[in-house]
């Protein structure tokens, strides 16, 4: 929901290219959706990289730091959370973000983010795997009031590790993947967009837009 994977990409390239090093939509793909650590050890291993997983992680979060706070909504999103919030539709975020991350790239849009019922952050003390495994997304369902079935949920992603997680759930599972993404990895879910703005409602059985 939040146009974050802009701020990563710049963050990773710099860190990449002064190795010589390039980071690319081929490593991107690899780690959009994944825990800092995993994505870390995981960048580091596929290019090479000199540095051991943790300077490359202390690294990084410095940069983020400096950066995160100016992270923007996806277009349409604001609309469609005052919409499904208006109409009483149960809704939270399930994010690999720790707390101090997400705190950073939510910092201009604290009223929105407080339309949300809860939020699983990738540090939750009760997840055990992180996406693309099904547990952030069944957490998720389960803290609702009542706990929402699965089969009930419906989940926006932009990753394909997410999209395979929310799907291993039992889920249904709305795509908006970077228009840079390779195709392959934009096949499987149940709907995938351009734009967030192009989402209809009333398609999984919601109230349509006003």
């Amino acid at each position: 929901m939040k146009y974050t994977e802009h701020l990563y990409s710049v963050v990773f390239e710099q860190i990449c290219g002064r190795f010589g090093k390039t980071y690319n939509w081929d490593v991107k793909s690899l780690v959009m959706g994944k825990q800092a650590p995993e994505a870390a050890e995981t960048i580091r291993e596929v290019l090479g990289l000199p540095i051991t997983t943790e300077e490359l992680l202390n690294e990084s979060k410095m940069m983020q730091e400096k950066i995160f706070h100016t992270a923007e909504l996806m277009p349409g999103v604001n609309k469609l959370i005052r919409h499904l919030h208006k109409h009483n539709i149960p809704i939270a975020v399930a994010s690999s973000s720790s707390e101090v991350s997400f705190q950073r790239k939510t910092t201009r849009h604290k009223d929105l983010f407080s339309l949300f019922h809860h939020i699983v952050l990738g540090d939750d003390p009760e997840l055990k795997r992180g996406k693309p495994h099904p547990d952030p997304f069944l957490l998720c369902a389960k803290r609702f009031h009542p706990p929402a079935p699965p089969e009930k949920c419906l989940v926006f992603e932009d990753s394909p590790h997410g999209v395979t997680g929310a799907l291993a759930a039992g889920m249904q599972v709305v795509m908006i993947p970077d228009e840079k993404l390779n195709p392959d990895l934009k096949k499987e879910g149940t709907l995938v967009l351009k734009s967030m703005e192009d989402f209809q409602p009333e398609l999984f059985g919601l109230p349509a837009y006003d």
